[in-house]
Parts: structure tokens; sequence; C-alpha cells
């Protein structure tokens, strides 16, 4: 009996001292409110990364072989046309001529090259008539190059490439030829005489790849000639097609 009164004593003491606990815990841990900023988990996806530079790589990796298909051969052959604004006599304004285009390109590297280009001109410079002959105001005339010199691209890309190219060589002027041959008269008519010159000619040539060996080419040009032991600054351009073959 004495037992139970020192349990029920003991059990009267505490009662008192569990209340101010139990309220001190719930106070230093409130519960969550509805406003409460809730933590944002930090998502991480390494395999899209790593998808999409797989993908990447496969895209560069295929532009890398397609520019090797189309600049790694070591022959380049084109041919076509072109225009020139060429200064026939030291008194006469310029004419209009038109050319046939043709050359041949040997690679060394994707790169660097050496091209042998041959070309003609042709046009008719106005000539004021004449007294002893008014017939003759748009004689026929001709020129002919040969030239040789380095070619290198600069730019390349799948689709097309961006080159410079510096050629010299010689050139022959026949400006006599629809005067019956009569180069005095030719002459005295104020275009050059009958003769062979330096050429010296600059371009920046544009292909457009049609397929990895045809090309579409358009080179703008300053040619450089001394017909008459004068300095002519001509201006003009080539479009070619070209074919590449012969891997390197």
């Amino acid at each position: 009996m004495s037992s139970i009164c020192r349990i029920a004593f003991l059990l009267a003491l505490g009662l008192p001292v569990a209340g101010p606990l139990q309220a001190q815990s719930s106070s230093s841990n409130p519960a969550p409110t509805e406003n409460a900023p809730q933590p944002v988990a930090t998502l991480s996806n390494p395999g899209a990364a790593s998808v999409q530079a797989r993908i990447r790589a496969r895209r560069e990796a295929r532009r890398i072989a397609a520019i090797h298909d189309a600049y790694a051969h070591s022959f380049e052959a084109y041919a076509g046309g072109g225009y020139m604004r060429f200064t026939p006599g030291s008194t006469l304004q310029r004419v209009n001529e038109y050319s046939w285009d043709t050359g041949f390109t040997r690679y060394y590297s994707q790169r660097l090259g050496v091209t042998v280009d041959g070309r003609g001109y042709y046009g008719q410079p106005f000539i004021r008539p004449q007294s002893f002959n008014s017939n003759i105001t748009k004689p026929e005339i001709s020129q002919y190059a040969g030239m040789i010199g380095p070619t290198y691209r600069l730019k390349m890309e799948p689709r097309y490439a961006v080159s410079g190219r510096v050629m010299a060589g010689a050139m022959y002027g026949h400006f006599s030829g629809d005067i019956s041959e009569n180069e005095t008269l030719a002459t005295y008519l104020g275009l050059w005489k009958d003769s062979t010159t330096y050429a010296a000619d600059a371009s920046v040539m544009v292909d457009w790849n049609l397929t990895p060996n045809v090309a579409l080419r358009v080179a703008p040009e300053y040619l450089a000639t001394g017909f008459g032991s004068k300095a002519q600054n001509n201006l003009g351009y080539t479009i070619t097609m070209v074919y590449r073959f012969g891997k390197q």
C-alpha cells in the first residue's frame, strides 16, 4: 500500500513539469504554414548535355569530311568566258571586250596550287570617221595572253570556297586585223601597234560547289598590260566551270 502511495506522489509532481516542456518543444519546431517557401531541388541532366556534344561532334566530322571530298583533289581544270574594259590606244576611249578563258591548276595541298592560264579578248573600239575612209569606225581587235602563278584557298566550306590568285606572263595584241592587216593605218587611227607585252593578273575567285568535283566560279579581276610602252589598268571578270579530279 505504501508503494502505491509513493508512485502516485511522483506522478503528481511530474505533471506540472511535463506541460511546460511539451509547450517549449512545440514552440521550437513550428508547424509549416501555407505561405512558407518550399526548398527547390536542383536538377542536373548530364545525359542531355552529352547528347548535344555528340551531335555537334558528328556535324563537325561531316563538315570536315565534305571539305576533304571537295578540295583534296590534285588537279583542277576550268573553262568559260569573261568581260574586260580595255584601253585600245592612248587617245581612244575604253572598249568592252569579251573573252574565253581556260586553265589548269596543280594543287600541292588543299589550299596551295599553281595555275597555268590561257585566254583571248575581242572588242570593237570606236574610231572617229576619217576623211579618207569613213567606213572605219569600229575595227576588230584582239589580244591573247598566257600566264602562270600561285593560287591559294583563303576559305573552304562544303558549299563554297574563296581563293586568291596572282599570275604573270605575256600578252599579244593584234590591233590591225580588221584594217586590211595595215599596221601603219591602225597606228594612225590611234590603236596600239601590234606587239607582245607583259601581262599581270590578280583576282579573287568564289567557287560554288555543285558537286564535290564540279563548281561554278566567278572571279573579279585586275589585269595590267603594257602596250605602247604605257601601262593599261584593266578591270573585268571571268565566269568558268571548274572540274576537280585526282585525289591527293
